[in-house]
């Protein structure tokens, strides 16, 4: 083996090895919470312990990694329907996406969402999929597809909001939140309306060291 096929097969080695660790350590946080120990995921995964760390220093790193899987779908969505003729079909579509992976992993959601936010590329990841689906709705603004109030982190807000309304259906009825997303779609459309009674957030920003998400003005 030579050494360029040689460091071929390690950076194929390292691709692999990190994919391994991603899926084992989201099943892992999902079952046991993000107490699961390093040494755990490294057996899931099938590789040595040491394996883990050189891939992810810290469990915040790796918690971060997946959390970061999550966001590059949901820009890569929001990137990919910019260019749809039907600018409103497009961001009820963006909407679903979302909706639709939060609620297929609701368990990984729910123990990954809020230490994740704690970290700095999340919080990056966060602002650039804000800045991406502002240009999605104002698309939809200027169609007249959605009312002129409304903004892009109104819609990244409304995510988990429709998630957390369907929640305690989806066990029983996996695709509820389809509905409430058609209820809130309606609300969102360009028609004669009264002004929103409140002045639309600008940012996302970490509320507190917990890290919650909150709007604010910038």
């Amino acid at each position: 083996m030579t050494g360029r096929t040689a460091a071929v097969q390690a950076r194929a080695d390292s691709v692999r090895n990190r994919q391994l660790l991603l899926r084992a350590a989201t099943e892992a946080f999902a079952e046991c919470g993000v107490d699961v120990s390093m040494y755990t995921i490294a057996q899931r995964a099938g590789v040595a312990k040491g394996t883990v760390f050189r891939h992810f220093p810290t469990k915040d790193d790796l918690v971060a990694a997946i959390m970061m899987q999550l966001l590059d779908r949901l820009h890569e969505t929001a990137d990919r329907l910019l260019s749809a003729n039907d600018a409103g079909r497009a961001l009820k579509s963006f909407m679903a996406h979302g909706i639709g992976l939060l609620a297929a992993d609701r368990a990984f959601c729910d123990v990954i969402g809020r230490p994740s936010l704690q970290h700095a590329n999340v919080r990056e990841a966060i602002d650039r999929l804000c800045d991406t689906v502002e240009d999605l709705t104002a698309r939809a603004r200027e169609q007249g597809a959605v009312r002129g109030d409304i903004t892009g982190t109104d819609i990244v807000l409304l995510l988990g909001g429709i998630h957390q309304t369907a929640q305690p259906l989806l066990d029983r009825e996996p695709r509820a939140w389809e509905r409430f997303l058609e209820i809130a779609f309606d609300g969102l459309r360009g028609r004669d309306r009264a002004a929103l009674p409140h002045p639309p957030p600008a940012r996302l920003r970490m509320a507190d060291p917990s890290g919650t998400l909150a709007p604010t003005k910038t």
